[in-house]
């Protein structure tokens, strides 16, 4: 059963398909149903309701219910959007959780960018959410990590080395050896191999959780938990897990390693949690991981997950800017495939969706400054019954949909609704400001649209902070 508001205007404010949904229970024709509701309304914002088509209820509202949803709206001031605090449930929210042996790319930017958003829109929702990066401190890649910048480092001292076999190549890790080299010098030429390799892992380790923060801060990127692996294996809670999963029929032994029965599950074949020689594979800390999360009293964990591409993120960063890129990414649904426009995102017209929202933002604050030049001051209240014309109303309507959106788009993790909204709200503000003055119109039509206007700011500023994009004064 739906109530939604209609595609064309003449089918009213708000339609049902109830009578439909519930007739075959009822036993009764469609249209006899819609009468039965209509007959018995008891509304007071309801001017009128309508039978359409084959049962369809169409239902009109009255002029005054916009103004005291305006009025609302305006007593809410930039806390309208901040849904009550839901009770209970525990979130656990983990995005981005790209290995630290390089530099961020694309695929890492639209999870951190969606990630990000979707925990904002799970706090504005009222939701109890943390969020978490899992730090893959341990195991072959970071061994892979410390033995390239060993062989970099090596060579940077004029030493002939075979570079190993699943090394990474990236520029960064010369960088990683270079700077070895002008801090120390040749302090680590004459070590011991495996107690070199100990030193270079700490430090590229530091050093690259380092970028990958400063990246991800430039990104309007936080999290509340930056969780290592290692501590893991370092308290036993791979082998606690296994033992628990083996006691309780979930794990066997086969030809000297340890499987996990994911057949049962879906998966097309068993998988292999502990080698034959002992070593865990990242299954096995993975499993360990998602025990910890449980352990920690989460009711819910959500994990986010990205794509590989070639691009990093700074250089997308410095293509189109952190409000473009943050926009571009959060406006498509997380199940669709990336569909990025680097032109668009960089123009500075309507077309582009960013620089359309933020100038709706920036317009309203000239506005406002415009009011205070001419020495016009907010007044306390307002009378929002002359607010009449159809533009004034469509945007009101709009700020209303608002706090509903969010809540629908966080049950369905859905950001890209938030994004949608803002823009069309955006649209919907220019049309008004083309439409109605503000500036040289009686008073009290002037303060009654002064409030809408604040209220519309309020509310993109709101939908942007969701999203980490900014809400410019100027432009």
């Amino acid at each position: 059963v739906l109530l939604e508001v209609p595609p064309q205007k003449e089918f009213g404010d708000f339609a049902t398909n109830f009578a439909m949904q519930s007739a075959r229970g009822l036993k009764c024709n469609p249209r006899l149903v819609a009468q039965a509701v209509i007959d018995n309304l008891d509304c007071p914002y309801v001017a009128k309701a309508e039978i359409a088509g084959p049962g369809f209820i169409n239902f009109y509202l009255k002029q005054n219910w916009t103004a005291e949803l305006l009025a609302s709206i305006v007593a809410a001031g930039a806390d309208y959007g901040n849904l009550p605090a839901r009770g209970g449930e525990k979130i656990q929210l983990e995005y981005v959780s790209a290995n630290p042996t390089g530099p961020l790319h694309v695929g890492h930017g639209r999870g951190a960018a969606v990630g990000s958003s979707l925990a904002n829109l799970l706090k504005a929702a009222g939701y109890d959410v943390t969020r978490e990066y899992y730090i893959n401190d341990a195991g072959n890649q970071i061994n892979n990590l410390a033995a390239s910048v060993n062989a970099r480092y090596l060579e940077e001292l004029g030493v002939d080395v075979e570079f190993p076999e699943n090394g990474y190549h990236g520029y960064d890790i010369v960088e990683t050896a270079k700077r070895i080299v002008k801090i120390y010098g040749d302090k680590f030429l004459h070590m011991d191999e495996q107690e070199r390799l100990h030193e270079f892992r700490t430090i590229a380790l530091k050093e690259k959780l380092a970028a990958l923060k400063e990246d991800l801060e430039a990104f309007n990127v936080t999290f509340d938990v930056w969780f290592s692996e290692q501590t893991l294996h370092d308290a036993d809670k791979i082998n606690e897990a296994c033992e628990l999963l083996t006691e309780r029929g979930y794990m066997y032994e086969k030809d000297g390693a340890l499987w996990l029965k994911a057949t049962a599950y879906g998966d097309d074949k068993d998988r292999v949690v502990i080698r034959d020689n002992g070593v865990p594979t990242y299954l096995a800390a993975d499993i360990a991981y998602h025990w910890n999360k449980f352990s920690r009293g989460f009711d819910r964990v959500i994990n986010l997950w990205g794509a590989d591409h070639s691009v990093t993120l700074n250089e997308l960063i410095e293509e189109v800017g952190t409000d473009a890129a943050r926009f571009f990414f959060a406006m498509r649904s997380i199940d669709s495939q990336l569909d990025f426009d680097l032109t668009l995102a960089t123009e500075k017209s309507n077309e582009n969706p960013v620089y359309y929202i933020q100038y709706a933002h920036a317009r309203i604050c000239s506005i406002m400054r415009q009011l205070a030049e001419e020495n016009v001051v907010e007044a306390a209240a307002a009378d929002y019954n002359l607010l009449t014309d159809a533009t004034e109303l469509e945007l009101i309507k709009k700020l209303g949909e608002y706090q509903e959106m969010l809540e629908l788009a966080a049950k369905e993790r859905a950001v890209h609704r938030v994004a949608h909204y803002v823009h069309d709200l955006a649209g919907l503000f220019h049309s008004f400001y083309n439409q109605c003055r503000i500036l040289g119109v009686d008073p009290e039509v002037q303060q009654a649209r002064i409030k809408l206007v604040q209220a519309t700011r309020h509310t993109i500023k709101h939908a942007l902070n969701i999203l980490g994009v900014s809400a410019p004064e100027r432009m």
